[in-house]
């Protein structure tokens, strides 16, 4: 699908840690931006926190 399986052991590894990381910091921030939206509205609903 990507020509992932041209790539040999080095490359395929660093290719899958780059991808691990590129996702890990998407998350982060898209979690940090919607606690940043939400976060404060949520908490009034739970029960004031």
């Amino acid at each position: 699908m990507f020509g992932l399986e041209t790539l040999d052991g080095n490359a395929l590894a660093a290719v899958l840690v780059g991808a691990v990381l590129a996702e890990a910091l998407v998350l982060y921030v898209g979690y940090g931006l919607l606690e940043s939206t939400l976060g404060e509205r949520v908490n009034e609903l739970v029960g004031g926190i």
